[in-house]
């Protein structure tokens, strides 16, 4: 048995130590917002935060796995959404929205340790995660968005 804390919750499953956290979260616990891409960490579709920081779930053991997780369904409410969630919806930033968990969760983990970045730096910290349809300057724009929303910008 494996304990875990994911968004605030704790909980023990029952799986293999070499099991990928990516499916734990959707198989084991029912949390299908993170999304399987490529397998291999390379489309950041799998992003989730560990103690705050981005990491790809589909390459973290769940036996390795060292602190509080916090996918997209903790990341805000219905009621009370994330700066980023909410910049996103107001730039109309998805297209076909499957890699959009990801983006999100590394745009949020970009805003806690630098409120205002500029356009170099939102490229940076996002190039690992791939869009296939293109939304890159949205993406771009909620992000600074959000940075304005949360005093960063």
């Amino acid at each position: 048995m494996i304990d875990l804390t994911v968004n605030g919750t704790q909980h023990r499953v029952d799986v293999s130590p070499d099991m990928p956290l990516l499916w734990v979260l959707r198989d084991e616990l029912g949390l299908t917002g993170t999304k399987y891409g490529c397998g291999i960490a390379q489309c950041g579709a799998c992003t989730v935060h560990v103690e705050g920081q981005a990491v790809r779930s589909c390459q973290l053991a769940i036996g390795d796995l060292s602190g509080e997780v916090t996918t997209i369904e903790g990341l805000g409410t219905p009621e009370a959404l994330h700066a980023v969630q909410a910049a996103w919806i107001e730039h109309q930033v998805a297209q076909c929205g499957y890699c959009q968990s990801g983006q999100i969760m590394q745009a949020a983990a970009l805003l806690s340790v630098n409120p205002a970045p500029d356009d170099d730096t939102i490229d940076h910290a996002m190039s690992a995660n791939l869009c296939r349809c293109g939304t890159y300057p949205r993406i771009r724009a909620a992000i600074h968005g959000a940075a304005a929303k949360l005093g960063g910008a």
